[in-house]
């Protein structure tokens, strides 16, 4: 059996990496041995518990207002004598956070290869997203197989020189994790406003880049559009970080059509995402969740890494400009038309099959099968 190491540190990395220690686990030729740095804690060990996953090893790294260089320094420190003493086959990461490009760098180190899950997502702009954009860039020369969850990622990947032989579309697991989550039986963790029949906004905000201005704009942006839009329900389950709610939530009390929830659970919102009319975010992975279900998303970003949604016409960027957000919401919940061709568009990012594809290419990369046929999209709304 190759022992896999697996290393995460955040809920968005816990979800896209479930699928792939569940499948590790029932795979034949493979052992997991998963490692959690605790970036983020309690976020974090809601999806560990949802998909019954028991980290062997927890650095518990998170430290109240720790900068990047004290967060990278305390990964790396941690990881070196687990890396040292596990000496595993291969070191899979995810993504774009400190902990993937550090988990990838203690690799490197050790001389252990590297599996860089959702790989070649780019901007070109390495401070939108920042730190991620060039988190993902750097990981990508240290990585040996580059699991790309799209075709365009892997485009990216070879302007950049990487070896063809090296790459393989798979998809995204992050569709895998949504099949899982919608079949499972979780308890109830929904807010009450989920019971009536009034179309419901999803606002998902959290973005370092907006901090600076941005999320005031957002918070005025919502007020408007609560006032524009009395019979809409808006509900945020906001971020726990100080910054984010210092700025935004002054803008939102008075309005009775706005519900904010602290973080939801990840079964719970994955039921949010489909009660949804519409979604407004700045976060990544729901850009490729929610089309998945159908539902419509405006990004509050002026770029981003995920152009295939764009293309496809299931994502549009509005930025965080008050008025692009107010223009972009109120257009789709006034124009039929509009909103179906958003609804309908054809989702670009997942079949749920994506973490057999990475087993897959993880048996071809230590010669013990054939390189699986990449993934192809399917339409949105059909995630199974």
């Amino acid at each position: 059996m190759r022992r896999i190491m697996v290393v995460y540190g955040t809920r968005p990395e816990a979800i896209k990496v479930a699928p792939l220690v569940t499948a590790l686990r029932e795979s034949h030729h493979f052992s997991p041995t998963v490692v959690v740095t605790g970036q983020h804690r309690e976020l974090l060990d809601q999806v560990n518990d949802l998909f019954d996953i028991k980290p062997d090893v927890d650095l518990g790294i998170l430290r109240p207002g720790q900068s990047l260089g004290q967060l990278t320094e305390l990964a790396v420190h941690g990881l070196d004598p687990v890396m040292a003493r596990e000496r595993p086959d291969a070191v899979v990461v995810q993504g774009d956070t400190t902990t993937t490009f550090t988990g990838a760098l203690t690799a490197f180190y050790h001389r252990i290869p590297v599996v860089h899950l959702e790989a070649g997502l780019r901007t070109d702009d390495v401070f939108s997203p920042y730190p991620e954009e060039v988190n993902r860039r750097l990981t990508a020369t240290l990585t040996r197989l580059h699991l790309a969850p799209t075709v365009g990622s892997r485009n990216n990947l070879l302007r950049e020189s990487v070896p063809p032989e090296s790459v393989l579309v798979i998809g995204n697991t992050v569709i895998d994790a949504l099949v899982q989550a919608s079949r499972m039986v979780v308890p109830q963790q929904d807010p009450p406003e989920l019971d009536g029949d009034r179309p419901i906004m999803v606002v998902t905000a959290h973005r370092r880049e907006s901090w600076d201005g941005g999320m005031e704009s957002i918070g005025r942006a919502l007020s408007r559009i609560a006032t524009e839009e009395p019979d809409l329900r808006i509900i945020f389950p906001i971020h726990p970080n100080p910054v984010i709610r210092r700025a935004v939530l002054p803008h939102l009390r008075g309005h009775p059509n706005i519900t904010v929830t602290e973080p939801l659970e990840y079964g719970a919102f994955a039921r949010l995402l489909g009660r949804a009319h519409l979604v407004l975010t700045d976060s990544g992975g729901i850009q490729e969740e929610a089309p998945t279900l159908g539902k419509p998303v405006l990004v509050m970003r002026d770029i981003t890494e995920r152009p295939e949604a764009v293309s496809a016409g299931t994502v549009a960027l509005v930025g965080t400009d008050e008025d692009r957000i107010v223009s972009g919401v109120t257009h789709l919940l006034r124009s039929p038309a509009a909103y179906r061709r958003m609804a309908n568009a054809v989702n670009p990012y997942g079949d749920g099959h994506a973490a057999e594809r990475a087993v897959a290419a993880l048996d071809h990369l230590f010669g013990l099968g054939p390189r699986p046929e990449p993934f192809c999209p399917r339409p949105a709304g059909d995630p199974s």
